[in-house]
């Protein structure tokens, strides 16, 4: 076999061991909740779920208001997202085609926040929410995500890749800046946009920590947070809080399926 073969094999050996690993909890959840017979902590694990049945799936239902934390949950990720590609757009914008004093300080403060775990802003943002009389609304859940420092990076580095050519002859036509912001490129950085929006609507959907602290009225939890319910109703019964955790993951999942030809090629443009 050519040496070429042979590290191409190696390079799809070592991705399949790797999509092993990331596939191994969810379908070992996925086996859990199907399951109704069986150790589900035997070793070797089970591959396959033992008598499958959809019980665990209805007994979720039945506790747990799930409709109402999955509609929660969309709104909540919903105006994350739009209050995101809107503002993290128009920051980024200035930041990759205006000249102006202190750009590049601005922009170094905005990449030095990535080095502070999310953990260290809780306390100031609690804070924050609390002056503000936020706590216990969905503002108080939105606000504190609605600008990142790596969805400006990402779409600064977008709006540098559009040709500046077509920025000038925009400007020689009389186009003010707004115009060439809204119409111009936002239109061309379209996949980027979508790329910042998946991300964001999956971080968003999976947030756990920030609107447990903020909500305590439960008929307004996200998904993520009410349906740890199950470990306090069903706290001995590993296979019903299984299939609420399946139930919470299968619509991100589905989601990235459908957009994922967006998100590749706005990854791809971020490689770029």
């Amino acid at each position: 076999m050519k040496p070429r073969h042979l590290q191409m094999l190696g390079h799809y050996l070592v991705l399949c061991a790797l999509a092993v690993v990331c596939v191994f909890p969810f379908w070992w959840t996925l086996v859990t909740a199907l399951s109704t017979e069986g150790n589900i902590f035997a070793f070797p694990p089970t591959f396959w779920p033992r008598a499958p049945s959809l019980e665990n799936f209805a007994e979720v239902l039945r506790a747990i208001p799930l409709w109402s934390f999955l509609r929660n949950s969309v709104f909540i990720a919903a105006c994350t997202v739009f209050w995101k590609l809107t503002l993290c757009s128009m920051a980024a914008y200035p930041l990759a085609r205006l000249r102006f004093r202190g750009r590049r300080l601005v922009f170094g403060l905005i990449l030095a926040t990535l080095v502070l775990p999310s953990e260290v802003n809780f306390l100031v943002n609690f804070i924050t929410v609390t002056k503000l009389s936020l706590v216990d609304t969905y503002t108080g859940v939105i606000l504190p995500n609605v600008v990142t420092a790596v969805a400006i990076l990402l779409l600064k580095q977008a709006f540098e890749e559009v040709p500046q050519d077509l920025i000038d002859a925009a400007r020689v036509d009389g186009a003010s800046e707004w115009t060439i912001f809204s119409r111009i490129m936002l239109p061309l950085v379209a996949p980027w946009l979508a790329t910042v929006g998946i991300l964001t609507a999956v971080e968003a959907w999976n947030e756990y920590i920030w609107p447990s602290i903020v909500m305590s009225k439960p008929d307004e939890f996200p998904l993520s947070v009410g349906v740890l319910y199950l470990r306090g109703t069903f706290g001995s019964s590993t296979r019903v809080i299984a299939a609420g955790t399946v139930l919470t993951v299968l619509p991100t999942l589905a989601a990235f399926l459908f957009t994922q030809r967006f998100f590749m090629r706005g990854m791809d443009g971020a490689v770029k």
